[in-house]
């Protein structure tokens, strides 16, 4: 009897004193928490235009109206990201038909808005993109949109007024793609639909004939331009002849 009761004494001890009755277990172990991923690189697009290429008129332009500062918050603010077609000053330079000196600061505003879509696209994005076109900018849709073609690579753009490709890509990486254009994109908005038909290309050149001889210009003359030779005898008879008359009527006024 003793002894069962030092046994139950003893296993009670052990009990209370465990690690499981004070709730000391060990700890789970915890997966690792992965690293956010990096945040988008803050394009500043006042200086990448800049410095990146002949983009000054352009530049002057989106600032003067203000859309420099919509493209900027589209391009660092929102999960879309943007799609520029830059213009370079030789395009301002030699557009003369239709003029833009007469547009208002309203068309203006839209010309610039008319050059970018609120999207990101990468080049190889294009392909697809012609499927679905026109598609539309920041200044609307319908006479605002543009329509592109991919052409083995060449990504050729279409406003209707303009008919151009892009030449280069400045800047491609998400969320802000911005790419060089060789004209000035107008919209039918703004200049209408009535599109005057697009030159032909003169013809080439005719081939020069093969030469040929040259016609004798005078009957007594042969093709190098020298006398002949039975004009050259008949001028000499002409002479004797001449002589032999004036001999005979000296002879004629001392008879």
């Amino acid at each position: 009897m003793g002894f069962n009761m030092f046994s139950m004494v003893s296993f009670t001890v052990l009990v209370v004193c465990s690690p499981i009755t004070f709730g000391q277990t060990a700890p789970p172990t915890s997966s690792p928490t992965p690293a956010p991923a990096p945040a988008p690189v803050y394009v500043n697009l006042t200086d990448l235009l800049t410095v990146a290429g002949p983009f000054s008129i352009f530049l002057s332009y989106l600032e003067k109206t203000g859309v420099i500062d919509t493209f900027q918050n589209q391009a660092n603010n929102t999960e879309e990201g943007i799609t520029i077609f830059v213009p370079k000053n030789s395009a301002f330079s030699s557009q003369k038909n239709p003029s833009l000196a007469n547009l208002t600061s309203d068309q203006l505003k839209q010309l610039c808005l008319f050059h970018a879509l609120p999207h990101y696209y990468s080049l190889a994005d294009f392909k697809n993109l012609s499927l679905v076109s026109p598609v539309g900018t920041f200044a609307g849709n319908t006479l605002y949109a543009l329509n592109f073609t991919d052409d083995s690579g060449t990504v050729k753009i279409n406003s209707g007024w303009t008919k151009t490709e892009v030449s280069s890509s400045v800047h491609s990486t998400d969320p802000v793609a911005v790419y060089q254009v060789n004209k000035v994109l107008l919209p039918e908005a703004i200049f209408g639909t009535d599109i005057p038909p697009t030159a032909a290309p003169a013809p080439a050149p005719d081939a020069p004939a093969a030469d040929s001889p040259a016609a004798p210009s005078d009957k007594g003359t042969t093709p190098s331009g020298k006398p002949s030779n039975s004009s050259f005898k008949s001028a000499s008879w002409d002479v004797m002849t001449q002589l032999i008359l004036a001999i005979s009527g000296l002879i004629m006024l001392f008879l």
